[in-house]
């Protein structure tokens, strides 16, 4: 069995404002960097084997954060980005269904081979990235059999595996909450990827905080 710690990358000034991010290359904001340096902390007494991270910024500075304190190098991986949205990535959600009224309702609907506009990257339906994502989690499931690692990511990527764990349909709406900086856990045995646990961001509450800043900057306190 391979136990894998799914986590969504810290806080970027885009989902603060709640702007479509998908490939576009965005850094974490202050309050992402605090989460990750929270999360990392909460992690650090666990053994991780490997820490691998979707190449786009926001990931890779969560993951380095983890990364320090594990004493392992982060490994960089383009196959694990966000779902790439076409033409509707940069734009504030809400805008999309003035800016691209048909192809908004298909997304909406979770129509699994919905297309997006052109835009700047190109866009992939949920079918392609579904199929994307979990070819590359059960890579990494099989490559660290018996040991755990965590794999730092994206909201849809999560959204990948919790479907692909509890066989749920691509057309399924989203029953979940996917959290900045949340540590989900999941094992992957007999070709079977399994959900332990969802969305734990204990390590986010302000006591929680206070201590790891107390632990990190003990002569500010």
């Amino acid at each position: 069995m391979t136990e894998i710690l799914l986590i969504r990358h810290g806080e970027t000034a885009w989902n603060a404002v709640k702007r479509l991010q998908g490939h576009l290359d965005i850094p974490l904001n202050a309050e992402g960097t605090r989460q990750a340096k929270a999360l990392a902390y909460a992690l650090q007494n666990e053994k991780l084997d490997a820490v691998i991270s979707s190449d786009l910024q926001r990931a890779v500075q969560t993951a380095g954060e983890i990364a320090r304190l594990q004493g392992v190098s982060t490994s960089l991986d383009a196959g694990l980005r966000e779902r790439c949205f076409g033409g509707f990535e940069g734009q504030l959600y809400s805008d999309l269904p003035h800016l691209f009224p048909v192809e908004h309702a298909a997304w909406r609907a979770h129509d699994p081979d919905a297309e997006f506009p052109p835009g700047e990257n190109q866009g992939e339906t949920i079918r392609q990235f579904h199929q994307r994502i979990m070819t590359h989690i059960t890579y990494y499931a099989k490559q660290f059999e018996g040991k755990k690692i965590a794999i730092v990511a994206h909201g849809g990527v999560l959204e990948c595996a919790y479907r692909a764990a509890k066989d749920l349909p691509l057309d399924a709406p989203r029953e979940v909450t996917i959290y900045n900086a949340s540590i989900n856990r999941f094992s992957y045995d007999q070709d079977r990827l399994q959900l332990v646990s969802w969305g734990d961001i204990a390590h986010l509450d302000a006591d929680a905080v206070d201590e790891i800043n107390a632990a990190i900057n003990p002569q500010k306190h």
